[in-house]
């Protein structure tokens, strides 16, 4: 696959990036190696590969799924200027 120069003009558009007229020439070039770098990758052979999430063998981290309050309600609190029952109180605004 190849880019032309009215393809990075459009893909700079839609990036909102501002691309000068020198600046395209170069950036095509860019554009077309990474698409050549890609193309490399799908000659490989990944057949009998597992899909991976890491490098390197990970085991999630697990807690009990438990409701509770946290615990430090009153810190939370603290410095609110004004609370009722470990929730803040604000002035009305809407009548």
């Amino acid at each position: 696959m190849s880019v032309d120069q009215a393809t990075v003009r459009r893909i700079a558009h839609l990036a909102r990036v501002a691309v000068t007229e020198e600046e395209v020439p170069h950036l095509q070039g860019e554009l077309n190696a990474i698409l050549a770098f890609v193309e490399q990758l799908d000659e490989v052979d990944v057949s009998g590969v597992e899909p991976m999430t890491s490098v390197t063998p990970m085991v999630m981290k697990k807690r009990q799924d438990a409701v509770t309050d946290g615990g430090i309600a009153d810190i939370i609190v603290g410095n609110a200027p004004m609370t009722e029952d470990h929730y803040f109180m604000v002035p009305k605004v809407v009548e």
